[in-house]
């Protein structure tokens, strides 16, 4: 007889997660990108912890001619929220490299940087 494992996760990560739909991205692509469960999980975190609610999904309408045109476009939004993704995370990770950085030196390495002749 198997076990069912249930994830828990904790609410630091799930005001990331929030933090990240609220910057634009999409429930879909979150739950994509962090393996999450359950279609409303995202939109519960959404109402507990956000600051605008859960925004709804948008339905495009179009003719046949036009949908190879926008699955390629909706492919390459969600290329671009990766790489913007991971951009955020180098940013953050260089920003405490520059922090520990100066604790090590005993200065301000951002005030510093880029001064000396």
């Amino acid at each position: 007889m198997g076990t069912t494992k249930i994830k828990r996760y904790s609410e630091s990560f799930k005001r990331q997660v929030v933090r990240e739909y609220e910057e634009g991205a999409s429930a879909h692509y979150l739950q994509q990108k962090y393996g999450i469960g359950g279609s409303m999980t995202i939109k519960q975190w959404v109402q507990k912890y956000g600051k605008e609610g859960f925004r709804t999904e948008q339905v495009l309408i179009c003719s046949p001619e036009d949908q190879p045109r926008f699955r390629q476009m909706e492919q390459r939004i969600k290329e671009l929220e990766g790489a913007l993704a991971e951009a955020v995370l180098d940013a953050r990770m260089l920003a405490g490299i520059v922090e520990a950085a100066s604790k090590h030196f005993n200065m301000d390495l951002k005030k510093t940087f880029g001064n000396r002749p």
